[in-house]
């Protein structure tokens, strides 16, 4: 590492909290994806520990919640492109692929050599892997809550997401998904007196 030298991996990485999601839609509370990111890791651990003990699994909790708090990251350069753009048509899908590769190397730049290729099998993991198909799950079902919680507050904006989200959910083979819908995502409907 060359001495004195400044690198602007982690001062981006802050910038985050100013990257909203659902950019399209009128929300009632701005989700920005540094709060994303945390709520995709939590989710995505729990899925983890759910496969490894109910489902046979053989896979590392913590990794899983490292990848999915990097899963966005990129978007600090690309910014957050909403769902129904992303996946119009197969070009534009091949195409923002392409701009996501591009800022993750983008952000590897921002890193001496040496931390970059320990960050490298973070921002450029396997997403057809175990690990990251329980990072996508995690980042479906925290969708699925955002949708739950927009129309708790009272905004209808978000019942076709939700709908849209759900099937998407139910057309994912994964029996650590569906456990954790089944014990614990109505209480994602509840108020703080009746979580209580």
């Amino acid at each position: 590492m060359e001495q004195g030298r400044q690198y602007s991996f982690f001062a981006f990485l802050s910038r985050m909290k100013h990257i909203y999601r659902w950019s399209l839609m009128r929300n009632v509370n701005q989700e920005n994806i540094q709060e994303h990111s945390l709520q995709v890791a939590i989710i995505a651990h729990a899925l983890a520990l759910i496969k490894n003990l109910y489902y046979g699994g053989n896979v590392n909790p913590e990794r899983v919640a490292l990848l999915a708090m990097y899963h966005d990251c990129n978007e600090t350069i690309t910014g957050d492109l909403p769902t129904p753009i992303k996946y119009y048509n197969p070009e534009i899908s091949r195409a923002y692929r392409d701009l996501e590769r591009v800022s993750r190397e983008k952000l590897l730049s921002m890193l001496p050599e040496e931390l970059a290729d320990l960050y490298k099998p973070i921002l450029f993991y396997d997403e057809e892997s175990e690990e990251g198909k329980l990072v996508k799950a995690a980042d479906r079902l925290c969708a699925y809550i955002k949708c739950i919680e927009e129309i708790k507050a009272g905004n209808g904006e978000f019942a076709k997401a939700k709908q849209a989200v759900h099937k998407r959910l139910m057309e994912m083979d994964s029996p650590e998904l569906k456990h954790f819908m089944d014990h614990y995502i109505e209480n994602f409907s509840l108020t703080l007196d009746e979580l209580n």
